[in-house]
């Protein structure tokens, strides 16, 4: 068959485009870690100079890394001086922003870092633990998925599951599995004094990190954590039982699911929130799939398999395959409350 040139020129056109994001985001996270994107928040024009000063940085090296800024449309440049608009300044300088993303790249460092741990995994049993990632991965999952919590958690999730908020409200009982840092367990404790909340998460680093977050935004009295997997976590007598974009990295998600569903009260809660998916291959091939696929390639589904079970569910399951795996565990009443386009987010009651 006589190759398709326009065909062979498209695909290299593409490839180039995707090479230099992924060569911009290396320089995303180098913005983020010295400062350089905080320093223009104010959206005031500087020179390479003035932003080097600013931030402590070599001033040709900063020229460089805003020449690449500029090329890549991140900030505006005129006359010799750069500028980062707000909008730009929303996803790349303000943590308490809900679209902040430069300090998840982390996570994407963590798959670079790794790759001779996931080439060793993908020749052998595909096995490769949360625990011997790079650290970045901790601090980059925490920062990538915390500002869709402090937006959206609270506001909106927690009200589109039936009769959660009043319990709450009241002074319920929570578990929060595989809780990282502790964000999203941080977030409800800060909304609900009256209610206690216990993270739960097997690797003892994170659960160090959590502790000394909850004492810096001052909610001690009400979160605790400790270290326990999902499916031996201790307590009974749950309101509610949350997994935040964790449980498809699990070994065995039914087992966690049954410990759920054993540690509930009757009546009592899960909230699931997982990647956005279909159920389908087809109808993931989008600039989201491909993102959650190809992370999933290095953390997600090498995890599980680190594990014993090693369902491997990935970070596309979708509604389906979860659905399935809350009925095998027990639970006869499962729905998709809301969504984002980021995430699902499931509702199952006891």
């Amino acid at each position: 068959m006589k190759m398709d040139e326009g065909k062979l020129q498209a695909f290299m056109g593409k490839l180039v485009v995707d090479m230099g994001g992924a060569a911009i985001l290396a320089n995303v996270v180098l913005g983020e870690e010295l400062g350089l994107y905080r320093a223009m928040a104010d959206g005031t024009p500087v020179t390479p100079d003035e932003l080097a000063g600013r931030t402590g940085c070599n001033a040709r090296l900063v020229r460089e890394w805003l020449n690449g800024q500029a090329a890549s449309g991140y900030v505006e440049h005129g006359s010799g001086r750069f500028r980062l608009p707000e909008e730009q300044a929303m996803a790349l300088a303000d943590e308490d922003s809900p679209v902040y993303v430069a300090g998840g790249a982390m996570v994407l460092s963590s798959m670079y870092l790794d790759k001779d741990k996931i080439v060793a995994a993908m020749r052998g049993d595909g096995g490769l633990s949360w625990a011997d990632h790079h650290p970045c991965l901790f601090s980059g999952t925490e920062r990538f998925f915390r500002p869709g919590y402090r937006a959206h958690l609270v506001a909106e999730w927690l009200p589109a599951l039936e009769g959660v908020v009043p319990m709450l409200d009241r002074g319920g009982k929570v578990a929060d599995i595989g809780c990282g840092h502790g964000a999203s367990s941080i977030v409800m404790a800060k909304a609900f004094p009256s209610s206690t909340f216990h993270g739960f998460d097997f690797h003892q680093p994170s659960i160090e990190q959590a502790h000394q977050r909850a004492q810096e935004a001052g909610v001690g009295g009400n979160v605790f954590f400790e270290r326990a997997t999902a499916s031996d976590f201790p307590g009974d007598d749950y309101d509610l039982v949350c997994f935040f974009d964790c449980l498809h990295d699990m070994g065995d998600p039914v087992g966690a699911a049954r410990r759920a569903h054993a540690a509930l009260k009757t009546g009592g809660t899960v909230l699931l929130v997982e990647p956005y998916a279909n159920d389908e291959l087809d109808d993931n091939l989008t600039p989201v799939g491909r993102l959650f696929y190809a992370a999933s390639t290095c953390v997600c589904t090498p995890n599980s398999l680190s594990q014993e079970v090693g369902l491997a569910l990935g970070a596309q399951a979708g509604e389906r395959r979860l659905r399935e795996v809350f009925h095998q565990a027990g639970f006869h009443h499962f729905r998709r409350a809301t969504e984002t386009p980021f995430n699902l987010v499931l509702e199952a009651r006891k």
